[in-house]
């Protein structure tokens, strides 16, 4: 009988060191999706998003030229990357309501940087599951916007 109970401990031991490395390893490619971008420079495709989102209704604070902004510390970078802030008041108004603490996520932003190979992409938050664990609903909105999302909106 204790032996029964020494091999059921240790397959509960090894079963919970599997799942804990497993959500380890395959979680941030979970949390952030990525897409090649269509166009082909960083400045093209920052501007394109923008339009999409003010044509969507939503309003985009700014491009955040990441390069700029660490450069003003004497940090030199030969990668372009840059933030497409996107905002909607009323989905922020939900958001900080019922999670203020997800005010550090906001406003929503794309990074747009060149890859390794030369092409441009697109990286985001996977919002759908964001807002199915952790948030409100309404971070869901932001994948209304994503390119080549497969979302009705």
């Amino acid at each position: 009988m204790k032996n029964k109970i020494v091999v059921f401990m240790a397959g509960v031991l090894t079963g919970g060191v599997f799942f804990v490395l497993s959500v380890y390893a395959f979680m941030p490619s979970l949390m952030i999706s990525v897409h090649e971008s269509r166009y082909v420079t960083v400045d093209e495709t920052c501007e394109q998003l923008q339009k999409s989102v003010e044509l969507n209704g939503w309003v985009s604070p700014g491009i955040r030229d990441m390069n700029a902004s660490i450069a003003k510390s004497g940090v030199e970078m030969s990668r372009k990357v840059r933030l497409v802030e996107l905002c909607k008041g009323t989905y922020a108004r939900d958001v900080l309501t019922t999670n203020p603490e997800v005010s550090t996520l906001m406003p929503c932003a794309w990074g747009v940087y060149e890859g390794d190979n030369g092409k441009v992409y697109i990286s985001g938050m996977n919002m759908g599951l964001m807002g199915k664990y952790s948030v409100a609903t309404s971070l869901k909105s932001c994948l209304c916007l994503w390119p080549k999302t497969k979302t009705k909106c």
